[in-house]
């Protein structure tokens, strides 16, 4: 049994997978998010869309920074998680504006106080302030905030999003093609919308690399911050803590910054290319949970995905490897690994897709193809070893 499923979690999420497989699967098998006919208007030319998520573990990470510094803020970045767990998923079927979002915020309130839900509300507004620049318009509606101490032992961070979007301008994947090449967006350097360098981890993997990277001291000090059942060889067996610094080429960080890194949307690069090239996007695909093996979900087949041109993952995937001593496997299977983000396209446009993400300083590159098989496969070529899926 790895790592991750001695504490609790399922990178495939195999079980959840089972539990939803009779459910309708909606217009389109190979979308990214699930979509429905237009149920509220019931035009035939429009589609109903909503996605949940949230930010996951990461909300420990922020409530040990915040026990740890007294520091509100960090509040913020785990709004933003919540938010863009969900933003970046609908972008994927190319919604990029007039959403709708719900928070859910479930709390022990002996340890997290109104102090706490404040900062998190006011980060929700501020995000959405800060999008709405770049014409992503996205409407706060409220939510749920549950004191709910015999279920959560300290907060989850949640929403739920959704649109109306015109079907001409839906993205289903359907169009990806054998010779398309894929152009990936890093999750980590700073964007020109972002105030500091992001580590790439996004909101995925987190109970790992929380427990990977830090001591045994959150352990002895805040035993709330994890399942009492989880086995000891599994629980904070890391080097660190949240305020040690790790050097990367000359520029220095703590664990903390790199772990509590806001998840980055994508949304200002999306709403350019769809505004201005949008017959050049096949498919679109977030390396979210399942890492770099999501795509095999939503690939249409049979098609042969080779990835042989990823990102260098940047510090933090390393530090969490070197501490896991996780293979590269199972790497792949939980973490983005810096390569967040996948663009399906003919080669002719990828020059133009790069251009316009570099505009935005996020990096991007062909990352990889998609090619003619007998079957559905994935085959990553990195760091000198060669993995199939």
């Amino acid at each position: 049994m790895s790592r991750y499923a001695k504490r609790g979690v399922s990178a495939q999420k195999e079980e959840v997978h089972a539990a939803v497989k009779h459910l309708n699967p909606g217009l389109y098998p190979y979308s990214f998010c699930k979509i429905y006919p237009d149920f509220l208007c019931n035009d035939k030319d429009w589609v109903s869309i909503m996605h949940a998520d949230g930010a996951g573990t990461k909300s420990i990470l922020a409530y040990l920074y915040w026990r740890e510094t007294g520091d509100l803020s960090v509040w913020k970045g785990v709004a933003q998680d919540a938010i863009v767990m969900n933003l970046d998923d609908l972008l994927c079927v190319g919604v990029t504006s007039s959403l709708l979002f719900s928070s859910t915020i479930d709390r022990n309130k002996k340890l997290i106080p109104g102090e706490v839900l404040n900062a998190i509300i006011e980060g929700t507004s501020s995000f959405f302030e800060q999008m709405s620049e770049y014409g992503v318009d996205i409407h706060f509606m409220g939510g749920e905030t549950a004191d709910v101490g015999d279920v959560v032992r300290t907060v989850a961070i949640n929403g739920t999003m959704t649109a109306r979007w015109p079907k001409a301008n839906l993205i289903t994947n359907e169009a990806i093609k054998s010779g398309d090449v894929i152009v990936g967006l890093a999750g980590f350097g700073q964007a020109k919308y972002e105030n500091a360098y992001n580590s790439g981890i996004a909101s995925n993997g987190l109970t790992s690399a929380r427990h990977d990277l830090l001591n045994q001291t959150y352990k002895q000090q805040f035993p709330e911050s994890l399942d009492p059942s989880m086995e000891i060889e599994v629980a904070y067996t890391g080097p660190y803590t949240l305020s040690s610094e790790v050097v990367d080429q000359d520029n220095r960080y703590t664990v903390g910054e790199l772990l509590l890194s806001p998840t980055r949307t994508f949304a200002p690069v999306i709403k350019k290319l769809l505004e201005e090239i949008p017959h050049a996007i096949h498919g679109l695909i977030h390396c979210s949970g399942g890492g770099q093996t999501k795509c095999l979900k939503y690939v249409p087949g049979p098609f042969k995905v080779v990835k042989d041109n990823l990102f260098t993952p940047p510090l933090v995937f390393k530090l969490i490897q070197e501490a896991s001593k996780s293979d590269l496997r199972e790497m792949m299977q939980v973490f983005n690994m810096g390569t967040r983000l996948e663009i399906y396209t003919d080669i002719k446009q990828a020059q133009s897709i790069i251009d316009i993400a570099e505009s935005f300083g996020i990096a991007a590159q062909i990352i990889g193809r998609v090619e003619e098989a007998a079957k559905k496969e994935l085959i990553i070529q990195h760091q000198n070893e060669q993995l199939v899926f």
